[in-house]
């Protein structure tokens, strides 16, 4: 088994960025990102995505874009997902993914706090499987508005779920709501599978993330550290 280095927030944003300058379009990482969320929960799972429902909740960055890449894949190899928007903006490589889930029919539901809490509860508590793309690595601090909601409408719907029957949720690249370096959180998505994407951040072995994060896994999408070129 391959191992990866640990590296910060910091270090990954700059290779990320170094990838790209480098040749490698940003929608081809993020895809190559979405395609391995998709094949370690193929791999890691009795049943797989076949005939699951799957609910993935997008915030605004690059990590709801990986959101939009996974669930146009699974729709694109014939399996059950909706999509749940947070917000309005996107990135451009976001765009470009969300735009291809609108051609492909995707079921698109816009989020308001204020309007449509019920209606997300009962979604959530309906899907077989929950992927949280709410906020990326960059994020420090307290989820606000939105975010903050879904963030509280999932651990709700964990915790009061029958065990043997409640949502499998996924997290893409880190648990929406702790920080990438040190771990903390004041609100964070329970995960029973994080996957994450180039190499493993410092918070995923300090701070909180030891009650936050389940199974975990890194997958390689292409990123070269400094140290590699």
């Amino acid at each position: 088994m391959k191992e990866y280095p640990i590296i910060s927030v910091e270090e990954m944003r700059a290779a990320d960025a170094r990838t790209i300058e480098n040749g490698t379009p940003g929608r081809e990482l993020m895809y190559r990102a979405a395609r391995g969320v998709f094949d370690v929960y193929e791999e890691r799972r009795v049943v797989g995505w076949y005939e699951r429902r799957t609910v993935i909740v997008c915030g605004s960055g690059n990590n709801g874009g990986d959101g939009y890449a996974l669930a146009m894949i699974l729709k694109e190899e014939g399996h059950k997902v909706a999509l749940v928007l947070l917000s309005d903006k996107f990135s451009e490589d976001g765009a470009y993914y969300y735009n291809k889930c609108l051609e492909l029919e995707v079921p698109i539901i816009s989020f308001n706090e204020s309007e449509d809490e019920s209606k997300l509860e009962a979604l959530l508590f309906s899907s077989d499987i929950i992927v949280d793309c709410i906020l990326g690595t960059g994020f420090s601090g307290e989820p606000r508005g939105n975010a903050a909601k879904a963030i509280e409408l999932i651990e709700k719907v964990r915790k009061e779920s029958d065990p043997m029957e409640r949502p499998y949720v996924v997290s893409v690249d880190i648990n929406s709501g702790m920080n990438g370096n040190t771990g903390e959180s004041v609100l964070a998505v329970t995960s029973d599978l994080t996957v994450s994407i180039g190499y493993y951040k410092t918070g995923f072995f300090t701070g909180q993330s030891e009650g936050l994060v389940g199974d975990l896994v890194n997958v390689d999408i292409g990123i070269s550290l400094e140290s590699e070129l």
